[in-house]
C-alpha cells in the first residue's frame, strides 16, 4: 500500500475512533500540513466517507465498502479525478502565453493549472487563493498579483471588497474559472456565495473566458449562481463529458477542448 492510502485509512480510523476531528489535530495527529489533510478530506467526503459538520469531518455511518475487511485505497476512490484534473490544468497552462495578463479563480484544478505554468514564462498572474499562489510564487517570471482579503479555510480563498475593486481597475487577456456545477436550466454554480463577487468581478474585465472543470461536475447544481454556460468563450475538461452537453456547447458556439 502506497503512503498515500496509508495515510487515509489511518485518517479514517482517527475520524471514527474520535467521532470526529477538526484539520488542525488531524495534521497534527499524522504529521502532515493541514493542506494535506484537507484534500484527504475532500476525497473522502466526494466518496460519502465523512460528512464535514461545522468545521470539524464526521465519520459516515451509512458509508459501507464493498469488502469490509480490506483497507481503504486511495486509487479506488480519487486518482483518476486526480489525474484528469491534472491533464486539465496542464492544458490550460499551455493557453497562457508571454505577455499575457491573467486571472485564475479560486478552485482544485485552477490549482493544477497553477502547478503546470511554465517557469519561464512571463506573464502577469492576479489570483486570490493561498494555495494557487502557493504554487506560483517561486515562478521568478511571473509577475504576481494577490488580492488580499478575509481567508476562508475550506476554499483557500481571500476575499473582501478592496480585491474586488482591484480586479475591477484590471483588464485581462485571459481568465480561467471554475465552477462547482453546469445545469441546463440553473446555470453555472459555485458551492459558497463568497465566491460570486470575484468570478463576476474576474469575467467583467477578461477579453477571454475559459471555464476549466472536470466532467463530474456537469448536470450538477450546488448553492451559489454566478453565470450562464454562454458567458464563456472556452471550456476545458475531459473526456468523458456527456454527449448531450458536447451538442449543447457545440450550439452555443463555445471552444470545447477534451483532454
Amino acid at each position: 500500500m502506497g503512503k498515500k492510502a496509508d495515510r487515509m485509512n489511518r485518517l479514517i480510523d482517527i475520524i471514527k475512533s474520535k467521532n470526529g476531528a477538526s484539520v488542525k489535530e488531524l495534521a497534527s495527529l499524522l504529521g502532515v500540513s493541514e493542506m494535506t489533510i484537507r484534500r484527504d478530506l475532500i476525497v473522502l467526503e466526494q466518496n460519502n466517507i465523512v460528512n464535514n459538520v461545522y468545521g470539524a469531518a464526521i465519520y459516515n455511518p451509512a458509508y459501507k465498502q464493498e469488502q469490509p475487511d480490506s483497507s481503504y485505497e486511495l486509487s479506488n476512490a480519487k486518482n483518476t479525478q486526480d489525474l484528469e484534473k491534472s491533464k486539465i490544468g496542464a492544458f490550460a497552462a499551455s493557453m497562457i502565453k508571454p505577455g499575457d495578463i491573467v486571472v485564475i479563480d479560486t478552485g482544485s484544478t485552477t490549482e493544477m493549472l497553477a502547478e503546470n505554468i511554465d517557469d519561464t514564462l512571463e506573464a502577469t498572474i492576479l489570483c486570490y487563493n493561498a494555495n494557487i499562489l502557493n504554487s506560483l510564487r517561486l515562478k521568478e517570471n511571473l509577475s504576481l498579483i494577490f488580492s488580499g482579503g478575509r481567508y476562508h479555510p475550506k476554499t483557500q480563498m481571500v476575499e473582501s471588497a478592496e480585491g474586488i475593486e482591484l480586479i475591477q481597475s484590471m483588464r485581462f487577456t485571459k481568465a480561467f474559472i471554475s465552477a462547482a456545477g453546469i445545469h441546463h436550466n440553473l446555470g453555472v454554480t459555485c458551492v459558497y456565495h463568497y465566491e460570486i463577487p470575484p468570478k463576476k468581478a474576474i469575467m467583467q474585465s477578461s477579453l477571454e473566458k475559459i471555464l476549466i472543470l472536470d466532467s463530474t461536475k456537469f448536470d450538477q447544481v450546488k448553492p451559489a449562481y454566478f453565470a450562464n454556460l454562454e458567458d464563456f468563450d472556452v471550456i476545458i475538461t475531459d473526456s468523458s463529458i456527456p454527449e448531450e452537453w458536447k451538442k449543447e456547447i457545440e450550439n452555443l458556439k463555445i471552444q470545447l477542448y477534451m483532454v
